[in-house]
């Protein structure tokens, strides 16, 4: 009967040890399968990460409205860089293509980053508009570009990059009565690529109320367009220069410069050519009379000798005659 007892209990212990292995052994599978989900979404993440394609440089904006000044005729004989104040960055203007897109650019001389200096572009409305419309101006829109000649700008990482980085700025006017109107600053993002994206622009008269705007009676209204605070060597570039009356209406382009310029340049070479052909023309007639003048002059000459001759043999033939 002992014996029975011991038997019973040494095979109840033997359960209870298969069933506490069995325990462990799905507690142990369950803790593998939540490793392994735990760990699939950051390896999809990195997977996705390493296929996402690398960012492209921004592109030009392009015109939309039909009273825009987008220089692809490369006319800025309505445009001026201005140099001449203390501050002034040193530079020239030029109509330069940029992926198939005309600007106005500041080609700057190369130092404007050493010097803190600021690029100033000047634009002359009377020169595009009526002086009708001169007096309807309300706001300007435009967008300015900026390039990197120089690996100057430093990012975050302390690392050294052809890049413009930030730009931005601010611009004024002339108005009526001989005072200058200042307009709000102007800004982009922070740009990494040797060339910008647009930072578009606007300028308003928020006072024409008060008479701070242009008149009819202003022979030069201009405005003012400037870069400061450039984080590198580079270059400003204008383009889609729009004007706007109080209703927001787009004020259409009537050029007085550049194309009168253009057609007198074309009078002009075509009074020149003219000219050219009546040169050309008289000279031939000059060479022509020259040649007929000297051979009717040789034939005459011809003529004279003939005749002398003709008079001497007769002479000498009359004293013949005599001598027989």
């Amino acid at each position: 009967m002992e014996y029975k007892r011991i038997l019973a209990s040494a095979l109840t212990l033997t359960l209870a040890a298969a069933a506490a292995g069995c325990g462990d052994k799905g507690s142990s599978s369950e803790s593998s399968e939540t490793t392994t989900a735990s760990t699939e979404p950051s390896t999809v993440a990195a997977t996705e990460a390493t296929t996402e394609a690398p960012p492209e440089p921004p592109k030009p904006v392009e015109a939309t409205d039909p009273n825009t000044i987008t220089f692809d005729d490369g006319d800025f004989s309505f445009a001026s860089p201005k140099t001449g104040d203390d501050d002034s960055a040193q530079g020239t203007l030029e109509v330069v293509e940029v992926e198939g897109n005309k600007m106005l650019r500041f080609t700057d001389d190369g130092k404007n980053f050493a010097n803190g200096t600021v690029q100033k572009i000047q634009i002359d409305a009377v020169k595009l508009l009526s002086h009708e419309n001169v007096a309807k101006v309300r706001s300007i829109e435009f967008d300015v570009y900026a390039d990197a000649t120089a690996s100057d700008y430093e990012n975050e990482d302390g690392e050294k990059l052809k890049a413009p980085g930030w730009i931005g700025g601010g611009g004024g006017a002339n108005v009526a009565g001989d005072k200058w109107y200042q307009f709000g600053e102007w800004s982009g993002g922070e740009y990494y690529f040797d060339m910008s994206g647009a930072a578009h622009a606007e300028f308003k008269f928020v006072l024409a109320a008060g008479g701070q705007c242009w008149d009819e009676a202003m022979d030069e209204a201009v405005f003012l367009i400037m870069r400061w605070g450039a984080q590198n060597e580079g270059n400003m570039y204008i383009d889609n220069i729009v004007f706007y009356d109080e209703e927001g209406n787009s004020l259409p382009i009537e050029k007085t410069a550049g194309e009168a310029p253009a057609a007198a340049d074309g009078a002009a070479a075509e009074a020149e050519s003219k000219a050219d052909a009546t040169l050309s023309s008289e000279k031939e007639a000059a060479v022509d009379k020259a040649v007929d003048d000297g051979i009717a002059a040789a034939e005459a000459a011809i003529a004279e000798a003939n005749s002398k001759a003709e008079e001497a043999i007769a002479e000498a033939s009359s004293m013949a005659a005599d001598l027989r």
